[in-house]
């Protein structure tokens, strides 16, 4: 029982030091990108939106800098998203494997992923996370255009301006939750902050969440010396499919 404790705990410590590469350079900084324009956009409209929250334009310079940075900033994200979600599509597309994923995704909150199948690069959750974020990030941009004055403001009528707010408002509670939820999940999935800071994941983290993209990077030869996968489980690595 002690010699079978010592093996976990070896394997344990091989795997916190076995890193495997995730994430590109460019690909983390439109990340990063996004996710500031996202934290102003949020400041920055809420100062907008009702005068209790108003207070927040003083982190912008005051009102009318708020109002006149607010829209840049929206340009900002769609640049970045769409650079973003070009760099992504290819890995976001859906299969048979998230339908099944999705029809247990109560084990995957339980931890319980033995009963789920082998993930690629993004589970379902993270898929339909980022097909969200490309819908509501588009509406966003398109109501914004409709209610930005200074330069439509005498391209649309005043009722479709209203309407205008109106989905602007809801797209940006949205977002805002979906924010939320896509944080919430970085944290919860420990050892996932990693991947958009250094670029890298541990051995282990990887052999559990993403097994399938961890054979795919082994038979590509992708994972060298430094990246071989936790010892005793080669054959894990090395599937015959």
């Amino acid at each position: 029982m002690v010699a079978r404790d010592n093996d976990e705990r070896t394997v344990r410590r091989s795997e916190e030091r076995t890193t495997v590469d995730r994430t590109e350079g460019r690909v983390r900084v439109n990340h990063w990108v996004t996710a500031i324009s996202l934290i102003l956009l949020a400041f920055s409209g809420l100062a907008l939106f009702h005068p209790s929250m108003f207070w927040l334009s003083s982190l912008f310079g005051g009102g009318s800098m708020t109002r006149m940075l607010h829209p840049w900033i929206g340009v900002v994200l769609m640049v970045s998203f769409a650079i973003l979600f070009l760099q992504v599509l290819k890995h976001n597309f859906w299969n048979k494997r998230d339908t099944h994923w999705m029809r247990h995704v109560g084990d995957a909150m339980s931890g319980n992923e033995e009963n789920l199948p082998e993930v690629g690069r993004y589970n379902a959750a993270q898929k339909l996370i980022f097909w969200t974020m490309t819908l509501v990030i588009l509406v966003l941009f398109g109501s914004g255009i409709v209610i930005w004055y200074e330069y439509f403001g005498t391209s649309f009528t005043i009722d479709q301006q209203r309407v205008g707010h109106i989905v602007h408002a809801l797209a940006a509670v949205a977002i805002m939750l979906v924010v939320i939820v896509h944080i919430y999940a970085a944290f919860y999935v420990r050892g996932t902050i990693s991947s958009m800071t250094e670029g890298r994941v541990t051995g282990g983290w990887a052999f559990r969440h993403h097994r399938r993209w961890l054979r795919e990077e082994a038979q590509k030869g992708v994972i060298d010396e430094r990246q071989k996968p936790p010892p005793g489980r080669p054959r894990d690595l090395h599937p015959a499919e």
